[in-house]
């Protein structure tokens, strides 16, 4: 078993019983505001998404002088892009500090650099009236949200799970990509509303500012709410540790890491490749797939991805917790099946045309895509011990979606010009697909199991009661038999 498949605390042999120290009796209070905590972040993440998503048009024409709608709106999307170059670079600067410092002060950290990102866009003036340092104030502004998301999934997903019970971990981490959708669906409905109440020269001269400014108050929320988070038990006896052995930061080093945890980390960049290859694909490029490619009308697309996206959030909460009952690596390989079986049906309902099918195509993707939001969170980090948790899931996640799952748009767009066939999406959610099955083949089941590196975590002071005479029957047990073996030789 590799270092960071191991589930034994550090100082103890695996056949040593489990003593009320080594377990975690894991505080409900304290566990939902964690819960809460990080699913509001993520939702910041992607309140953002949605705004810049539906506002796209508009910040074109306000940021970027061109005569061309086209070459506005690539423009735009190319500031946008940029937020992905940099999210490694955050994920290799947050993600060992989390490591080092703690996962809560990071936490607070990114949560604020993400608001004042948002926020500081509201601020920028047009094009009109400072000319070039508007777009450029505008890059600036995205590469800052990139850089603080670049520690944000990571080090949350971390948090839940360090915080979570064994048996409930899947369902716990579930609640963070709720908050994912419940984010972009409050930003799009935010944009929708105030384009229907704004006449288009309102919305253009100042209303587009008005979903920017409405992130600085929630930003000042998530960090009140961060502040007041305890820091997670596994890292709490992590710092112990390495305070008791003298050492004032881990040792790891970036290169370190990719020499001794390499497997882990391909496992890590394969499983959130199909993660987020299917979520570009399902939510961001098909509703320009149906406008653009089969000249539909472009509010039509995003009304139908809204109504799957409000769908898909009890359906995540359910995979999260069906992963809790029957394991992850099933609902995860059902997903990628699904995906690989499925994509070909759903894209010909989607090419349908009628509202019906269409849309039945595309609940189709988002049922599948669940299987992913719901399960992610905890499998994730389930890939690495706690020393260097954070900071390896955010390296190996913020990698793989800048390098497969945002550039999905953009390749499949291209695909679908360069060979002139439709069904390039679906072919391309295959592919995706058997990288996905490689990787859950390759991954251990971690579900109703310890963290690597850490002691169990349970509900009650009974249940853990429980775990420590079971432990004692079962080095019981394993001594007689080895002492069976040795009096027989």
């Amino acid at each position: 078993m590799s270092r960071s498949q191991t589930s034994t605390p550090r100082g103890r042999s695996s056949h040593s019983p489990l003593t009320l120290t080594d377990i975690t009796v894991v505080d409900n209070a304290l566990l939902k505001r964690a819960v809460g905590a990080m699913a509001f972040g993520n939702a910041m993440e992607w309140f953002d998404f949605g705004v810049y998503s539906y506002l796209a048009v508009t910040l074109g024409k306000v940021f970027f002088p061109s005569g061309s709608p086209s070459a506005q709106l690539i423009a735009t999307f190319g500031a946008f892009a940029a937020a992905f170059v940099v999210r490694p670079i955050g994920g290799m600067v947050f993600g060992p500090l989390g490591d080092w410092i703690g996962r809560q002060r990071v936490l607070a950290a990114t949560m604020i650099m993400m608001a004042i990102g948002t926020f500081s866009i509201g601020l920028i003036p047009g094009y009109d009236s400072i000319g070039i340092l508007a777009p450029v104030l505008l890059l600036v502004a995205r590469l800052v949200q990139g850089f603080s998301t670049g520690g944000e999934y990571g080090g949350a997903a971390t948090f839940i799970a360090e915080f979570s019970t064994d048996r409930r971990r899947g369902f716990a981490g579930s609640f963070l990509e709720f908050g994912t959708l419940a984010g972009y669906i409050l930003g799009a409905g935010t944009v929708a509303a105030l384009t229907g109440l704004l006449q288009p020269h309102a919305m253009l001269s100042w209303g587009w500012r008005i979903p920017f400014f409405i992130a600085g108050p929630l930003g000042l929320v998530g960090l009140y709410i961060r502040l007041r988070l305890e820091e997670t038990p596994a890292f709490k006896k992590e710092a112990e540790a390495r305070e008791a052995n003298d050492k004032a930061r881990p040792t790891q080093t970036l290169l370190k890491l990719f020499e001794q945890e390499w497997k882990a980390l391909l496992q890590c960049v394969g499983l959130v490749l199909i993660f987020n290859v299917t979520d570009y694909m399902a939510l961001s490029y098909l509703p320009n797939y149906l406008s653009a490619t089969l000249h539909f009308n472009e509010s039509f697309g995003l009304f139908l991805v809204l109504i799957v996206m409000a769908l898909m959030m009890p359906m995540t909460l359910y995979a999260g917790h069906l992963s809790d009952k029957i394991g992850r690596k099933p609902v995860l390989m059902c997903g990628c099946a699904g995906l690989l079986f499925l994509s070909v049906p759903a894209l010909m309902l989607v090419r349908a045309g009628a509202p019906l099918p269409v849309f039945a195509g595309m609940l189709m993707l988002g049922t599948l895509l669940s299987t992913f939001t719901g399960v992610m969170p905890s499998s994730l980090p389930a890939l690495f011990p706690t020393r260097i948790r954070y900071g390896a899931l955010a390296i190996g996640f913020n990698v793989s979606v800048s390098l497969f799952g945002g550039t999905t748009p953009l390749v499949t767009a291209w695909l679908v010009e360069r060979t002139g066939d439709l069904m390039m999406p679906a072919y391309y959610l295959m592919g995706a697909a058997l990288v996905g099955i490689v990787s859950v083949l390759a991954m251990r089941e971690t579900a109703r199991k310890p963290l690597p590196g850490s002691g169990p975590c349970v509900a009650s002071r009974e249940e853990a009661l429980s775990l420590t005479r079971g432990s004692v029957e079962h080095v019981r047990f394993e001594s007689g038999r080895a002492f069976g073996a040795r009096e027989r030789a």
